[in-house]
This record gives structure tokens, sequence and C-alpha cells, in this order.
């Protein structure tokens, strides 16, 4: 299996997905470790994936997403989006608006 189609049956089988560098037990940056903690906060289930294990999945999250950073969020094969605008969404509360369309479960 390729790296494209191995992201994509991540993306397809997990309800919610959090490429990072690092896991959620042990973010290996700021960025990564921001978004780990908001979701975390909220008690959502996520599947995290860290991009540090292999140089070919580091850079084909950025070319399936076409998206330059990581984090990564995608929320049912939706991308939501990296660090900064996952934060402005969770600050925001249209991160929320999007998990209650999705119907994904989460501490209010």
């Amino acid at each position: 299996m390729n790296i494209k189609d191995q992201i994509q049956e991540d993306v397809n089988n997990n309800n919610v997905v959090l490429f990072m560098k690092g896991n959620k037990a042990q973010p290996q940056c700021g960025f990564s470790n921001m978004v780990s903690r908001m979701l975390t906060m909220i008690e959502i289930d996520y599947k995290d994936i860290n991009v540090l294990e292999s140089e070919e999945l580091r850079q084909g999250i950025k070319d399936f997403s076409d998206w330059p950073t990581i984090p990564q969020l995608y929320v049912k094969g939706e991308f939501i989006g990296g660090c900064d605008i996952v934060r402005d969404m969770f600050q925001d509360g249209s991160l929320f608006e999007v998990l209650d369309e999705k119907k994904i479960d989460y501490k209010k």
C-alpha cells in the first residue's frame, strides 16, 4: 500500500484523526501539543498518527492535504486545518459546530 492510500485509509476509517509530531501521550512539538491538548480537554476519542515515524508519511500528509504544516486534523474524512485554524475554531466555537454536525461525541 502506498503512503497516499495508507493516509486515505486512516482518514476514512477513523472519525477523528490528528496527524502530529509525536503522539497524544508525548507530543514532540508545541503546535501538536496544543491541538492534542484541546482534543483531550473536550474528551474526543481520536486517532493520533506520529508523522516523525517516517519521512514518507511526514511528506505524504502534506501532499495529501496540500497543506504545508503539521499537525493536521481530520473529522469524518474532512480536513479541518492545522494548529492556528483549530485553535481559532476552538476559541470561537466553530469547532464544536463541526463536531455537532458530524455527530462526534465530546464533553461540552
